[in-house]
């Protein structure tokens, strides 16, 4: 979750607030390349106002977002290169024509915003066309006669085929780096996680804002592994089938999974140790071992990412050694005094052992992890232990005709985002077009960037372009007057070039500062225009935020409060599908095929109910309504969830033997409130009334204290035998704990709903 600070001075640091991660540099060294060859071509040759014809395509072209195999890339690279090449064509066939020009602009925007219904790589690929088109039309674009235009044309093919060549040549030479890659930045994110981790009992005052960074951190790793999942797919399903190296990241993906359930589950026990007194006795020792679990997983990420060979892991056995022991004296020392220790204070020492063993088990996974990194480094193959993972599943191919026939309608948010994006877009060309605006077409691109399916996407984007654009139009100006020297602009250009696309994943705020004194620079070396360019930019791109904005405001907005309860719906469902499967493999212990679906689905659904929610942030304050209700129901959605991943985790150590009987009534009534209110949600009406819960939890309580009696009874005479009352009081503690907290997590649900149904 991301932090609603309005105030101005929070609010304006937050737009260049660095995402985790290091800066792209190896993609700053590629636009370098990518762009210096053919301006490098137009000045030698004197021909820098053709050449940059061929630099804006190689650009573009470079700039389309696909990760994944090698078919999927070429295919984009290919793709791109012809629409550039095409929209360059028809601009120029169109340009002379305002009558002509205008109803073009809207059929092609129109067009490429339909794109983004086929996901996200035809819609990058759309976008870099369209920007194309509008930079021709107003720029480059001029029916003069055949030769020129062909000739142009040709300039324009061969720069995206220059980046398409390149990048696939790099491609070629190195064919699992995007694998490698995208698996390390799941353990890099991962241990950003674990991290976060470490601190859940550190500061009592500021847990509101440790659970904000623990839930945003969560959906990272999430989004992370998904990506992997797809990437894996993607390349040694479709393409190359089962490899050694293939298998091998599969393992290290699929253990990510399972870390951060595991990380999960110890949030949960960390959260319900921190409330006692016995906990801080191996506080210090805990800490020290998550956050040399943290320092691990960085180190597996950079092994990953570099082909190191090795990891050393010699700190974590050293800190986990010095937890067991202390766990080991404090064990000794709460059962010497057996006599004097409460029935309520045991369930802390099964809690206790709970973290210890939690933590020993994570170390053990990661020393496996990284002898799976070190022989994918070496090429070697080591038997694997079985583990429950399986090849991610495969999505069906799009039906392009289908899905277009589903969508050309109004109900359809992405339609009507194409309809609102042609005629934002249009109409600011108009504009740009009758009225006396040098380089007007700024405003028509900045319109084309800024506008997004939602208000709230909208605006973020607007007021980071714009602001970036504002402090960029001055570095520009500033460059302007201090350099004089062709070749010193064109090496500040390609400087600032490459900075900006190092950064360009880290924040889009200081990617777009840097970017407008490069496209100031560049036009002041292809045709002229002094310190102006900069202050004509600033304006423009002012007035083409304000043209997003109200095209978002007033042509047919899809407004998130009025979507929000139908997510918050499935969202619920999703967790609760997620409940229900854990529940029945405690009730009858069964191998869970579906389990990591169920569970990667509902952290998904998480995932997506929190973006609606920052969308909502976005959107005008008198359409948002109440923001805390929302936020509030979201935040103990996840609690559900974490909850849930814990018992889930539990399973492992329970054998079935010893239940509770109202354990199957108390949660049958959980699954009847949850589907209620999921209903209440779908139908807008209030839930029922919760029946009586804390009834069944009464009667669970009284039994879990009949055990820890018995428990404490037969320490002093049989304190290391495994008996069977021992194996029930570690089974049904931290089961009862667990649904103490879902009981309380659905209260506050049902109250949060009945609230917002109000």
């Amino acid at each position: 979750m991301q932090s609603t600070d309005k105030r101005p001075l929070s609010w304006l640091l937050q737009q260049f607030q660095l995402k985790p991660g290091k800066p792209a540099i190896f993609s700053g060294l590629r636009s370098l390349f990518i762009l210096g060859v053919p301006i490098g071509i137009g000045i030698i040759t004197n021909h820098a106002a053709e050449s940059a014809i061929a630099t804006m395509a190689a650009w573009f072209v470079g700039m389309v977002n696909v990760d994944g195999a090698y078919r999927q890339r070429a295919t984009a690279m290919i793709a791109a290169t012809i629409g550039v090449t095409l929209m360059f064509l028809i601009a120029s066939l169109v340009s002379n024509h305002l009558w002509l020009a205008i109803p073009t602009t809207f059929l092609v925007i129109f067009i490429a915003g339909l794109a983004s219904l086929y996901g996200n790589v035809a819609a990058s690929v759309s976008l870099i066309t369209s920007i194309m088109f509008v930079i021709s039309l107003a720029k480059f674009a001029s029916f003069s006669n055949w030769s020129t235009l062909i000739l142009h044309c040709a300039l324009c093919l061969a720069g995206g085929a220059w980046t398409s060549l390149l990048l696939l040549g790099l491609w070629v030479v190195r064919p699992d780096v995007p694998a490698m890659q995208i698996v390390a930045n799941c353990y890099l994110s991962l241990s950003q996680f674990v991290n976060l981790a470490s601190q859940r009992g550190v500061n009592p005052n500021e847990r509101q804002e440790w659970t904000r960074q623990f839930l945003q951190a969560q959906d990272t790793v999430i989004q992370d592994l998904t990506s992997a999942r797809s990437v894996w797919t993607t390349i040694w399903t479709r393409e190359r089938g089962a490899t050694l190296r293939g298998n091998q990241l599969l393992v290290l993906i699929e253990d990510v999974n399972q870390i951060v359930n595991s990380v999960v589950a110890l949030s949960e026990l960390l959260a319900i140790a921190s409330e006692h007194q016995l906990f801080y006795r191996l506080q210090e020792e805990i800490q020290q071992v998550i956050e040399q679990l943290a320092i691990a997983l960085q180190m597996l990420s950079e092994a990953i990412a570099k082909g190191k060979n090795s990891v050393h892991l010699g700190e974590l056995d050293r800190t986990v050694e010095a937890l067991e022991y202390q766990w080991e004296v404090l064990r000794a020392e709460v059962f010497n005094q057996t006599i004097n220790l409460q029935i309520d204070e045991y369930p802390d020492v099964v809690n206790i052992r709970k973290i210890t063993a939690s933590l020993t088990k994570l170390a053990q996974q990661i020393h496996t992890d990284a002898d799976v990194v070190t022989d994918l480094i070496q090429g070697k193959q080591r038997s694997i232990t079985q583990r429950d993972i399986s090849p991610p599943a495969q999505s069906e191919p799009i039906a392009i005709i289908d899905t277009l026939r589903q969508n050309f309608t109004f109900e359809s948010v992405l339609f009507r985002h194409a309809l609102r994006l042609a005629l934002i877009v249009t109409f600011a060309e108009l504009l740009a077009s009758i009225l006396p605006l040098p380089r007007g077409y700024w405003i028509t691109l900045t319109a084309l960037v800024a506008l997004k399916p939602n208000f709230g996407g909208t605006s973020e984007t607007t007021v980071q372009r714009v602001i970036g654009t504002i402090f960029g139009g001055i570095i520009g100006i500033t460059l302007v007057l201090l350099l004089k020297n062709t070749l010193a602009i064109a090496v500040c250009f390609l400087l600032l070039v490459f900075v900006a696309m190092a950064v360009r994943s880290l924040s889009y705020s200081i990617f777009i500062i840097l970017l407008t004194p490069a496209i100031i620079l560049l036009l002041n070396l292809i045709s002229g225009g002094g310190w102006e360019v900069g202050v004509l930019r600033i304006v423009d791109s002012l007035v083409g935020g304000v043209l997003a904005l109200l095209g978002s405001y007033l042509l047919f907005p899809s407004w998130e409060r009025q979507q929000l309860p139908a997510q918050l719906e499935k969202t619920i469902r999703a967790n609760l599908a997620y409940f229900q499967q854990v529940i029945a493999n405690y009730l009858h212990p069964q191998p869970d095929e579906s389990m990591n679906m169920l569970r990667h689905q509902a952290a998904l659904e998480n995932v997506n109910a929190n973006a609606a929610a920052q969308r909502l942030f976005s959107e005008p304050r008198h359409i948002q309504g109440e923001i805390e209700p929302v936020m509030t129901l979201i935040t103990y959605i996840r609690g559900f969830f974490s909850s849930v991943t814990t018992l889930a985790e539990h399973k492992r150590e329970f054998s079935g033997e010893y239940q509770f009987t109202e354990i199957k009534l108390l949660t049958d009534i959980i699954i009847q409130v949850l589907e209620n209110l999921a209903d209440a949600l779908g139908q807008r009406q209030p839930p029922q009334p919760l029946p009586a819960l804390d009834s069944y939890l009464e009667v669970i309580h009284n039994q879990i204290e009949q055990l820890h009696t018995a428990r404490l009874s037969e320490i002093a005479t049989n304190s290391q035998t495994l008996t069977s009352t021992l194996q029930a009081v570690r089974e049904q503690t931290p089961l009862s704990t667990e649904l103490d907290r879902i009981v309380n997590e659905i209260k506050v649900m049902h109250c949060v709903i009945a609230r917002l149904q109000e």
